[in-house]
């Protein structure tokens, strides 16, 4: 019952759409009316209005943060706390993915993931921060970033020990990143993915 407590919770969590709420606070219209129609930081940002994007981008990620640090603190400190804490981090990244509040239809993922990063090891997060940031930085587009940072989170987990169930965690949150950002891979590949704070409207940008 206790893991299940949390799990619910964590997920409602994540259902919570910043991108949605600050939208709403900014007089903008919806971001899933326009550009890829996914309820992101990214897809804000193309509304114009930079305060709505880091706004939405702090929020999505301060979910993550939350629920798995609420876990770590009062879930018991023994293999069963390490379930629920495991259980959890992909609990809140799915509210997000699939939140009920939106009719299953969220956003990518790749804030609240690294929310739950740092929350489970702070280095770990800002080692996947940095590596996101440099690919945006360098090539501009948000997806490259998220797929890069998705394939260094796992291996960062590894490298530092962390326990076999935050491990797999880490990874199955990197496999439905991937997933999501199926159709961004596509237009990585055929050239027709916009770059960070562009505006097409079929962009699939995360």
């Amino acid at each position: 019952m206790t893991t299940l407590i949390f799990v619910v919770c964590a997920y409602l969590i994540g259902s919570v759409s910043f991108a949605v709420l600050m939208s709403k606070a900014f007089g903008l219209a919806d971001p899933r009316s326009y550009g890829s129609g996914n309820p992101g930081a990214t897809n804000v940002l193309r509304s114009g209005k930079k305060a709505a994007a880091a706004l939405t981008l702090l929020g999505d990620a301060a979910k993550g943060w939350l629920a798995v640090f609420l876990a770590i603190r009062f879930a018991p400190h023994d293999e069963q706390g390490a379930l629920i804490v495991a259980l959890v981090a992909l609990a809140v990244f799915l509210g997000h993915v699939f939140p009920v509040f939106l009719k299953f239809k969220g956003g990518k993922g790749v804030a609240t993931a690294l929310g739950v990063l740092l929350a489970l090891n702070v280095w770990m997060g800002l080692f996947v921060l940095f590596a996101w940031l440099v690919m945006a930085v360098v090539f501009r587009y948000s997806s490259l970033a998220a797929l890069v940072a998705s394939v260094v989170a796992p291996i960062f987990a590894m490298l530092i020990h962390l326990r076999p169930e935050l491990v797999l965690a880490t990874a199955a949150m990197s496999l439905l990143l991937f997933w999501r950002h199926k159709g961004n891979i596509q237009n990585l590949l055929t050239g027709k993915e916009s770059k960070i704070g562009g505006k097409k409207a079929e962009s699939q940008s995360a």
